[in-house]
């Protein structure tokens, strides 16, 4: 099993995104919980040749791996970070994300031993309700940061909560109660760095002002719901296949799985999947989903296991051990997205992809010319070009 990840996708949603950014605006790709599955470090080194502006995680771990694989442009962790872990990230020359006085103050007197300027950016609670400091505590921090001497404030940001981004009140609200800090913060002079807060469903629904930076995350992977504006204009990254390692014909009447869910109607045959909800297929998808044989969507069956999934291939053709199922992407003329799989799983395709496994390996495919010339094919045409034959480990790009 594998997950194929296309680079070329990810610098076409790259410019996309650019492109609805506009060219005064900076955008820091947000590759937290390894790229939303599709394996940070690559995808950092090929956003960073894309012309991304920053790279966004929420740990010091994520952060530090990166810097660990070579990566130097600017690292953001989004989230908090353990008294224990501020010294790497220092001298790391990572950025952190501010939420308290308290963290302030312990920041600062690290600085100071170390003798190293730390880059922060105070996050504003504006309604997320989770990590921030609240707009009526804002400029205290924003003063206390310009009186450091070891404090240099690299950004200023928030979170915005709802998932339609500028269609909704609540937005509107978070933006006002952002403003409320922002307004007498320019008027003091106390803003430096990058005022950011648009994440992939504010930008593509037309969140004004976009400020300094956008934060897109997940319509980077070409994921979006299909409802948003230009959900249709993004390029799946990642494809989850697998090879079919057994084939069984079972009687009518013959059971599948835990439970025994399913029951065979007919003569059946049913191949099995070496791969499981360990590796990105939901449980909840058991007697429910579907997958690509040979260009043919077929049933899943039984149930989902940690390792196993069963398939009804019973009217595909001359099928055999050996041929790829496809769990997510396109084979043929038909196509699974994420989106799909999600929805059928009753669940977000952020969990989806984010659930993608270790013992999956990506493969990387793409990305050996620079941007500007990457030719601009339709997602199907693409497709077609490289995923109906069945695949060979030769002709499968390894890991960068």
């Amino acid at each position: 099993m594998w997950a194929d990840v296309d680079l070329d996708a990810l610098a076409h949603n790259l410019a996309r995104i650019g492109e609805l950014a506009g060219p005064n605006v900076r955008r820091i790709l947000v590759v937290k919980a390894d790229a939303y599955g599709h394996g940070a470090v690559a995808i950092a080194h090929h956003a960073v040749r894309c012309g991304v502006d920053a790279l966004g995680v929420s740990t010091s771990g994520e952060a530090l791996e990166l810097r660990g694989s070579g990566v130097r442009a600017p690292i953001l962790i989004l989230g908090t970070v353990l008294e224990e872990e501020l010294s790497d990230c220092l001298q790391n020359d990572v950025q952190i994300g501010l939420h308290s006085m308290d963290r302030l103050r312990r920041l600062e007197r690290l600085a100071s031993r170390q003798r190293a300027p730390v880059r922060v950016h105070l996050k504003i609670d504006t309604g997320m309700g989770r990590l921030g400091v609240l707009p009526e505590r804002a400029l205290e921090l924003l003063r206390a940061i310009r009186q450091s001497r070891h404090l240099e404030l690299a950004g200023v940001m928030t979170h915005i909560a709802a998932a339609d981004g500028a269609r909704s009140d609540s937005t509107r609200a978070q933006l006002a109660r952002f403003e409320q800090v922002l307004g007498p913060a320019r008027s003091e002079g106390l803003l430096t760095g990058w005022v950011h807060c648009a994440n992939s469903a504010c930008l593509f629904t037309g969140l004004r002002p976009l400020y300094d930076a956008v934060r897109p995350g997940i319509s980077a992977y070409g994921v979006l719901p299909p409802e948003l504006p230009g959900a249709h204009d993004l390029e799946p990254v990642l494809a989850l296949r697998a090879q079919i390692v057994y084939l069984k014909d079972l009687p009518s009447g013959e059971r599948v799985g835990y439970d025994g869910t399913w029951a065979a109607q007919r003569r059946t045959r049913v191949a099995t999947l070496p791969l499981g909800y360990n590796d990105g297929l939901p449980w909840r998808i058991s007697n429910a989903g579907w997958a690509l044989v040979r260009g043919r969507r077929v049933p899943i069956i039984g149930r989902v296991s940690m390792d196993y999934a069963m398939l009804d291939v019973t009217d595909v053709r001359g099928v055999r051990v050996g041929d790829v199922a496809t769990l997510i992407g396109r084979d043929g003329a038909d196509e699974i997205r994420v989106e799909e799989l999600a929805r059928a799983a009753g669940t977000i395709p952020y969990e989806i992809t984010c659930s993608v496994g270790k013992r999956v390996r990506r493969i990387y495919r793409g990305g050996e010319l620079p941007p500007r010339e990457l030719p601009r094919l339709a997602p199907e045409r693409r497709a077609a070009e490289g995923t109906t034959r069945r695949l060979s480990e030769s002709a499968l790009r390894p890991m960068l």
